[in-house]
């Protein structure tokens, strides 16, 4: 995509949504003695989608899993929505569309496999890591140099940013201040 392009749908967006498995984890399954799912998730994509909303945009998760690691993790982060153990990813999407009166020009989304497919088509600017399926590749806007759980939602959200032109001021906040 071209940087003009992504600038112009960057400007746009007023949600970033993102999948869990295979995006905010690596998409291996771990169970504990209990048969309890864990989860391994990357600190900088948390940095990230706390940056994003500082940056105005909220953010939220669409999965069809769920679970209380995923919650845990929702609410560490102050996240905006959890649509989690949504099967049919498509009309949820929709419905959160319609119940929050955003068009889906408005929401980048990041998916890595086959069910994410219909957003990933749907949303304004869409994502995949760079180990997603191959199907996913072939139709998303751009495909991450990172890999599922390694940092992708970071790379995603920090081109918005910088294509936003909002990056150097979120940046400015962790250096030190100029004469110090």
């Amino acid at each position: 995509m071209l940087d003009s392009e992504l600038s112009l749908r960057a400007g746009k967006l007023r949600w970033f949504l993102t999948d869990v498995d295979g995006v905010l984890t690596d998409g291996r399954m771990f169970y504990g003695p209990q048969g309890e799912a864990l989860k391994v998730f990357h600190v900088r994509d948390g940095l990230a989608l706390k940056l994003a909303q500082k940056a105005g945009i909220r953010v939220g998760l669409l999965s069809a899993r769920g679970g209380p690691a995923v919650e845990h993790r929702a609410a560490e982060l102050g996240l905006d929505l959890c649509l989690l153990k949504k099967k049919n990813k498509l009309a949820s999407f929709q419905e959160f569309l319609a119940e929050n009166n955003v068009e889906a020009e408005a929401v980048a989304y990041v998916g890595d496999d086959l069910q994410d497919l219909l957003v990933l088509t749907h949303c304004g600017l869409s994502f995949c890591p760079a180990d997603a399926a191959p199907e996913v590749h072939a139709r998303v806007d751009c495909v991450l140099q990172t890999a599922g759980g390694k940092g992708a939602v970071r790379e995603a959200i920090e081109s918005i940013l910088k294509a936003r032109n909002a990056w150097e001021n979120l940046l400015a906040s962790y250096l030190p201040a100029p004469n110090s």
